[in-house]
């Protein structure tokens, strides 16, 4: 079966950047169609329900990076986006009865109950943070010089486009440049052993540098993970995290409706199995429905290893990029899991109910807590003693649970995102589930007896589902050799495939995951550009 009608794009896979994207190009005039395998739009940021009454965001789960400038463009508040910051960033519960909680007005008091030394150095690191974080977003919001070949005609727009980076770099001073080197290659214990000598306050911060980084806090790059997950802001608040109204898919909600009312035509229950080349060309997709539809340009916003491997005869991908794809590092370590329950956690360091509710409660005490949790996973799967980050939307958001009962969300690592020695996640995964239980219960008891029902997705399920290979939250680990100009690989860093009418605007490309809108405002300018 075949649609007759030639479409200027064809989006693969209906995630958060691929209806940005989408939403951009009907703007600029563009014919536009999404195509999802999945019955919802959304990728992984998805609200569903998932016992009678209680609904959760499914895999992503709160907001920080989302771009304001999408924000605003896409007009989202007026197509229903309503997001509300946590009245505390994070609160960390101690094995020994004591807490640390960060926020606003609270971090440095909250720190000094440790070392009055790590309070007083809070504000310079904080200063450099932040000015190497404005460096990244303004950057985040641009395509990265790109390797090319050829003349000087295709160089220059990449020598200027690198010349404007080096001035953003070179505004900042000598101690920042160091900074921002050191950034992208030590780890994030070592950057954070530099100004804090307390354990909790560099486990707040430092579990920032393996959220979904299948790594040690004390393996190399990490703090760039870190770095990653700070550029991000809620209504205007630099560094802030919050949470939408309704979940994570009211945001891909209103991204459809902002897309449809643009004109883009958006089908559900309707995957493409392969992506069409034509005489060395991409001209379109084959679906899962066998419907073939054509179009100027192809747009996939999924895993670029998932596309060049998956949905494109091998025989037509060059083999520099077979290479690059046979060594694209994915898997995050992470095992996702929501739970309703009957009441609000009572930990054992603040019994009573609170703000620390509201906040991302970090159940790992110190770094090398963390460490040992990746050596366990290497060795046997999964952590002994695993990393839960917990969240309570429902103490925001009371659209998601009954009255006086409660959504929590877990993010837990470390996992390995393959098990070894043949094992599948589908015969372990109730197991492991049981275990991130527990390690809530420890430090709030009767967390375990408040469970009404829980909703589990391995790594295994979390690539079944979602596309996310190996359980990677990112398309593509955020290592050195996988960012910016190298990402997905030297040559297509400015989002055009390795195919003329292929074009990539995934977090596989540039910055990287998390819920951004980024890589499809992004790549949305540079196919308006061609076509035009």
């Amino acid at each position: 079966m075949t649609d007759s009608r030639i479409f200027d794009a064809i989006l693969v896979g209906g995630g958060h950047n691929g209806l940005v994207c989408a939403a951009y190009l009907a703007r600029a005039g563009l014919k536009v169609i999404v195509l999802e395998r999945r019955d919802v739009v959304g990728g992984a940021a998805v609200t569903e329900e998932f016992l009678p009454g209680f609904r959760n965001s499914v895999a992503a789960y709160t907001v920080s990076l989302l771009q304001p400038k999408v924000i605003a463009d896409l007009d989202l508040h007026a197509h229903g986006l309503k997001i509300v910051e946590r009245r505390l960033n994070n609160f960390l519960p101690l094995p020994d009865g004591r807490y640390l909680a960060t926020g606003a007005g609270r971090t440095h008091a909250e720190v000094a109950k440790f070392s009055r030394r790590d309070a007083d150095r809070l504000t310079e690191y904080e200063r450099r943070l932040e000015a190497i974080a404005d460096v990244l977003r303004a950057v985040a919001l641009e395509p990265p010089p790109n390797v090319t070949e050829g003349g000087w005609l295709k160089a220059l727009p990449e020598l200027l486009r690198a010349g404007k980076l080096g001035r953003r770099v070179n505004a900042l001073d000598a101690s920042l440049r160091t900074d921002l080197l050191d950034l992208f290659a030590v780890s994030a214990a070592e950057y954070l052993e530099r100004f804090f000598e307390s354990d909790p306050i560099k486990a707040v911060l430092g579990f920032d540098g393996i959220v979904g980084n299948y790594a040690s806090p004390y393996t190399p790059g990490s703090a760039y993970v870190l770095l990653h997950h700070v550029f991000g802001e809620v209504n205007g608040v630099k560094g802030a995290w919050g949470h939408a109204i309704g979940g994570m898919g009211a945001i891909t909600q209103a991204m459809a409706k902002s897309a449809a009312a643009a004109g883009v035509e958006i089908r559900t229950g309707e995957g493409v199995r392969e992506v069409l080349v034509e005489n060395g060309r991409v001209v379109g997709v084959v679906t899962d429905k066998g419907a073939a539809l054509r179009a100027r340009c192809v747009v996939a916003n999924v895993n670029p290893k998932l596309l060049y491997e998956r949905l494109l005869d091998p025989a037509t991908v060059p083999a520099p990029t077979r290479e690059r794809m046979a060594n694209w590092r994915c898997g995050s370590g992470t095992f996702r899991m929501n739970v309703a329950l009957s009441e609000l956690p009572r930990f054992s360091a603040c019994p009573t109910p609170g703000d620390h509710h509201t906040a991302g409660i970090i159940l790992a005490p110190t770094l090398d807590y963390m460490d040992r949790a990746y050596l366990d996973a290497r060795a046997h799967g999964w952590s002994k003693e695993p990393i839960v980050e917990m969240l309570i939307p429902s103490t925001l958001d009371d659209s998601l649970a009954p009255p006086g009962q409660h959504v929590a969300s877990l993010f837990c690592q470390h996992v390995a995102p393959v098990l070894s020695d043949g094992r599948s996640w589908d015969d372990h995964r109730d197991e492991v589930a049981d275990l991130m239980i527990a390690t809530v219960d420890a430090a709030a008891p009767g967390f375990k007896a408040s469970v009404l029902g829980r909703q589990i997705k391995s790594p295994l399920d979390l690539e079944r589902d979602f596309g996310l290979l190996g359980g990677d939250i990112f398309h593509g680990a955020l290592s050195l050799n996988q960012l910016f100009s190298a990402r997905p690989m030297l040559g297509q860093a400015n989002y055009r495939g390795a195919l003329p009418g292929l074009y990539l605007c995934g977090a596989g490309t540039h910055p990287g995951g998390g819920v951004t809108g980024a890589p499809g405002h992004n790549a949305a300018r540079v196919i308006v550009r061609d076509l035009r």
